[in-house]
């Protein structure tokens, strides 16, 4: 249930900017004329600003004390109109109006931009599904579809729910969610999210997660919840806005006692309105999370920045943020006897015939280092979690797991085995080569370093933080990442119960930590540490509910930008800060004695949250 509060601020807010533009255009009309003694109404023409401006802040005055007694801003804005009217100051009246409503169209504006550039990056819900229902297929709005729903999707279409997999095998291209392009082989138990694209085969499924529950409209969440007022430091202007409004009423009335001039007092009441000093932090959060958006960050906590700027240790998780998360070919070796290029032309053959992402890898590779042209394929056939076999040049050619090999009674070295266990050690994994029945060789593929990583590492060092990898790898392999990146410290072997021992430490010895991980079992750590920083993949809903801010492409090059943006962020604020306190305690001085008067005071004030309002749009666009 709404409270009467939110119910009457729908109403206000109907029309949106369009509608606060146009009013404000009407008031500042009416001032103009007013000022300029143009007056073709049997009252001042100012009273239209103060009408159209001026109704919803006693509007939302009335509201809060009426219904939570809630002291804030508007009520001495409120106060500071009355005492104008009261005193005939009509057109100071309207201008303190017109004024307060044109700062908060500026705090609309830059909030709007903020979560508009944010939902252009999840602009990516389906609108129809493929429903199956007594064995008619029928094409229904997405947002119909029901829990136990069976959906048909065909090759090409988009999913259009999070569901499981009961008939069919696909692969799906998750790079919509993931950044990550390659497809993910699927089928039947399988489960697939909703957003994510069916790349080749059709299949059947039964929707587990529909409307607001699904992948698409959590991602989709995440841009409700980049709210500024979540950050404890706004919490506390408000606080102080409260005492701020306090002091000032009585204030106003020592000044109107002692110096026997309402008119001070009134124009007392409206240059201390804290309304510069409340817009400080909020609008300067919300025009940093547009800019850390259009940089592919989502920040779901606006309080998530204000901790960041404070962190002095980043954690890594491996695999997917500092490694690419694909496969590549790092070597080949031919069996004696056999050509290296003659043994990958002959794998990249056969493998050409397959969708899997290895073997997608195994063609690319070889393109990529080989002009010869690849040769035709016969008698293909794809062996589920095993591998392939074909027939090219009629020779019988088997490429898989070394579990195919010995099934065809394919018998590897021990020499051989020692080897690629070298590799298997390091993280990569190898794929089996034998011709008409024999051992040919074997093609190594691995996770590479992003190309990125190593500076990226170097220019957060250079800030003087320090980098951690927790990877569940073995020791070999963390070790030789922490060397190719230039991390300083790693821990491999790492259960999640051991990310987060470690992350515990570092806290209760009085470090600020950020933790970057990118699945489930990253989720408690990203929790607990100071700053969560997740992957966006379809697969870890709970890492990405469990962090403060989302990397929606998974490419981590902008996370420098970020921590810098976070400390840019902070400075921005306590600008703001600094200068409305300032501004309100100069013009209050300047009220007592006279030098202001009530349209000079709404000049100067206003002027300030202006000014403070323009000053954090200018995060919007900072580098």
């Amino acid at each position: 249930m709404k409270s009467l509060a939110e119910k009457m601020e729908n109403l206000l807010e109907i029309g949106g900017l369009k509608k606060d533009i146009t009013l404000l255009v009407i008031g500042a009309v009416s001032l103009v004329m007013s000022l300029a003694k143009i007056n073709i109404l049997p009252f001042d023409i100012a009273w239209i600003a103060i009408i159209v401006c001026g109704t919803p802040i006693l509007m939302d005055t009335f509201i809060g004390l009426a219904t939570e007694f809630d002291i804030k801003a508007d009520l001495l804005v409120s106060m500071a109109l009355i005492a104008s009217v009261y005193l005939g100051e009509f057109f100071a009246a309207g201008e303190v109006a017109f004024i307060m409503q044109l700062g908060a169209l500026l705090e609309d504006i830059t909030s709007e931009r903020a979560k508009a550039s944010i939902e252009k990056l999840v602009n990516m819900t389906p609108q129809t599904a493929r429903v199956l229902r007594n064995g008619v297929e029928t094409v229904i709005p997405a947002q119909e579809v029901a829990v136990g729903d069976i959906l048909r999707v065909l090759p090409g279409e988009t999913i259009a729910v999070d569901g499981r997999i009961i008939r069919g095998k696909t692969s799906v291209n998750q790079a919509v969610m993931t950044g990550e392009p390659i497809p993910v082989d699927k089928a039947e138990g399988d489960e697939v999210s909703s957003g994510t694209l069916n790349q080749f085969g059709s299949f059947e499924m039964v929707a587990t997660k529909v409307g607001e529950d699904s992948s698409i409209q959590r991602m989709i969440r995440l841009v409700q919840s980049a709210d500024a007022g979540k950050a404890k430091i706004v919490g506390l202007a408000d606080r102080w806005a409260t005492w701020i409004v306090v002091i000032s009423f009585l204030t106003a009335v020592a000044t109107w006692i002692f110096t026997g001039q309402l008119i001070r007092a009134a124009t007392v009441l409206i240059v201390f309105c804290p309304c510069a000093f409340v817009l400080a932090t909020p609008t300067a959060i919300i025009a940093a999370i547009g800019n850390a958006t259009g940089h592919g960050f989502l920040v779901r906590e606006g309080d998530a920045l204000e901790r960041l700027s404070k962190v002095d240790k980043i954690a890594f998780d491996k695999t997917g943020t500092l490694t690419y998360g694909k496969p590549v070919v790092i070597k080949v070796k031919a069996a004696d006897g056999t050509d290296e290029e003659t043994l990958f032309n002959m794998a990249a053959s056969a493998e050409a015939m397959s969708e899997h992402p290895l073997a997608k890898a195994v063609v690319t590779s070889y393109k990529e280092k080989y002009t010869q042209p690849l040769r035709s394929a016969d008698d293909f056939v794809m062996l589920l979690g095993r591998g392939i076999s074909a027939r090219i040049d009629d020779k019988k050619v088997i490429i898989g797991n070394l579990t195919l090999l010995v099934e065809n009674g394919i018998t590897v070295d021990n020499a051989v085995l020692e080897e690629t266990d070298e590799y298997l050690n390091n993280g990569s994994t190898i794929v089996y080569i034998a011709v008409d029945d024999e051992y040919a060789g074997y093609i190594v593929l691995s996770d590479t370093v992003r190309d990125e990583s190593p500076a990226l590492i170097r220019k957060i060092s250079d800030t003087g933080m320090t980098t951690v990898l927790l990877t569940g790898d073995n020791h070999n392999s963390a070790a030789y990442i922490a060397q190719q990146t230039g991390i300083q410290e790693y821990k491999a072997g790492c259960l999640p119960e051991d990310k987060m021992t470690y992350i515990k430490e570092m806290l209760d010895n009085g470090q600020s930590v950020c933790m970057i991980g990118d699945g489930i079992n990253d989720a408690p750590s990203l929790k607990l540490a100071s700053v969560g920083i997740a992957m966006g993949s379809v697969g870890s809903d709970i890492a990405v509910d469990a962090a403060d801010i989302v990397v929606v492409d998974d490419e981590i090059r902008e996370l420098p930008h970020l921590l810098k943006l976070s400390k840019r962020m902070m400075t921005t604020i306590k600008m703001n800060l600094i200068f409305s306190m300032g501004l309100n305690l100069l013009a209050v001085v300047l009220s007592i004695s006279g030098v202001l008067n009530p349209v000079l005071g709404a000049l100067v004030h206003n002027a300030g949250s202006v000014a403070v309002i323009t000053n954090s749009a200018f995060l919007m666009k900072w580098k």
